[in-house]
This record gives C-alpha cells, structure tokens and sequence, in this order.
C-alpha cells in the first residue's frame, strides 16, 4: 500500500528525508533464471520498520494499511545482517556532522563510551543478571560523537563486565573507520586494567581512552563534562517505544532497532517534517 493511499502516520517518511537515504537502499538483485520483479515499496518497508521502533507494537500487530510482517521482517533481517542500517547510519552521521560540527568533518575527533542495562522479554535468546543495576536483561554499549549521534552499539548480557563489553565497539572505532579520533571519554568503570593492556596491543586504534571521574565529595547525580552527551543519547532512544525494553529474540536484532532509531531521529533532525505545532508554557494566575 502507498504512503498516497493511506493516512500518514507520525512516523512516515517525508519525501525529503526519503530522498536522504532512497540511494543506500539495496537495489533488487535480477536472477539469470528470471523471476518475478520486486514489487514491494521499499518507501513503505521502511515506513514500517519505523512505525515499529516509533510505536513499540509487535511485529504480529501492525497496522492493516501498512506492509505485513511476512514482508517487512524479512527485509528488516536482510538489512541487519548486510550492513544496509549501520551504512545509513553512517551516512546521516556525517551528513549532520558535516552541517553542524564545528570542525564541518565527517568523521570526529572525539567520542564518549557508556552502557545501558535494560530488561528483555522472556523470549530472549540470551540474558544475563546485572547485580549493580538489579536488572536481569541485557546491555547496549554505545559511542556517540560530540553531538551525541551514534556512531557504534553492541549489545551483550547484562552481567557482562563493561569493560570487557567495550571491547567490540572500540573495534569499530578503529583508524580505519575513524581515521580523525584522537580521544575516546569514559566513566570510571573503564578504568581496567585488562582493557588498558587489550588496547595497547590494537593496532588499528590510535586513540586515547580518558577517565572521566566524578567531583570528591559528589552526591547523587553529578553532570560530568564531556562525558554527559552520551547520556543524552540513551534518553533520546527512549523515545522509541521498542527500546523501552530489550523485546527481540538475537542481539544482533537489538543493534539494529538501536539503528533504525537513530536513523529515524537524525531524518528528523536533518529535515524535519513541520507538522508538529509550537510547544507553548501554559499560562498561570
């Protein structure tokens, strides 16, 4: 079904933010034995997989006037495991980087590492017991950049050392993907000595990993500098209802809504729909 041919949701794609990633989508593949021609709008497929993130409803329970889950999912699953999310995220990352950055770069300098324990579903395929956050579930590790856009995830077992779970989201910092970081920010719990001695054996990363400690005396929650736009980012993906929780079954899948949020919310930051009125302060007697 069209995006013409139904009511919009708040979670559709405009026709210019379409146009923003219509190019990284992966063309159809022709058979030499031939075989029917896609059919299937892949405005809508995305559309969808949004709606879901946006919206936190089952796969199972999505609107009739939009595309099935016999359809959208296995798209969805083929995106996740060829790279398609994390190209786009790549991709819109530099875009606003490049309009927002001070230094106008695609790729940044600086970066900030935090992890986030949350619970799953009982149909999770692996989880674990944090005994610091008492949460049975799992853990999403990510690093943003200075502007708090996402720039790697993993997610593990929630009683995963952090330190230990940083591990594989460093590696996607590598001079390869990063060529520009020279320093990583992270809270006190990276301060591990087996991490240190993992990183000076990493070729392919160059960059400084620096502890950000909270104040002596400190009570309650403290804004550390530097290091607090990464908490922004998790609250900004709690917006995204599916991340409430961890509901999918792979870990892998929970990196991926993880992306399509971020994706969703850097489209709206980079052109924003307009449809939303101005917020206004209720006046008082």
């Amino acid at each position: 079904m069209s995006d013409e041919s139904r009511k919009r949701y708040p979670s559709d794609l405009t026709d210019q933010q379409w146009e923003l990633i219509e190019g990284l989508i992966p063309r159809s593949r022709r058979s030499k034995k031939g075989g029917r021609p896609r059919s299937v709008d892949m405005r809508e497929v995305m559309n969808t997989i949004l709606y879901q993130c946006r919206s936190g409803c089952q796969w199972d329970m999505l609107p009739h006037d939009l595309l099935p889950k016999s359809t959208v999912y296995d798209y969805f699953a083929a995106w996740r495991d060829n790279g398609t999310l994390q190209r786009i995220n790549e991709t819109l990352v530099g875009a606003i980087r490049q309009l927002e950055a001070p230094s106008q770069e695609i790729d940044p300098s600086a970066a900030s590492i935090d992890s986030q324990s949350v619970k799953t579903s009982e149909r999770s395929a692996t989880r674990g017991y944090d005994g610091s956050k008492k949460i049975t579930g799992r853990k999403r590790n990510i690093a943003v950049d200075t502007l708090g856009l996402l720039l790697a995830v993993v997610v593990t077992i929630a009683s995963m050392d952090d330190a230990y779970a940083a591990r594989p989201v460093m590696k996607q910092l590598s001079q390869v993907k990063q060529p520009r970081l020279e320093i990583v920010w992270a809270d006190s719990k990276y301060h591990n000595h087996g991490l240190r001695s993992w990183l000076s054996h990493q070729k392919n990363i160059r960059w400084e990993l620096e502890i950000v400690r909270r104040p002596v005396g400190a009570k309650g929650f403290v804004l550390l500098p530097k290091r607090w736009v990464v908490e922004r980012t998790f609250s900004w993906l709690g917006r995204w209802r599916r991340l409430s929780r961890d509901y999918e079954h792979h870990a892998e899948s929970s990196e991926a809504m993880v992306r399509v949020a971020s994706i969703g919310r850097m489209l709206r930051r980079l052109a924003p729909s307009g449809g939303q009125p101005p917020f206004k302060y209720r006046l008082t007697a």
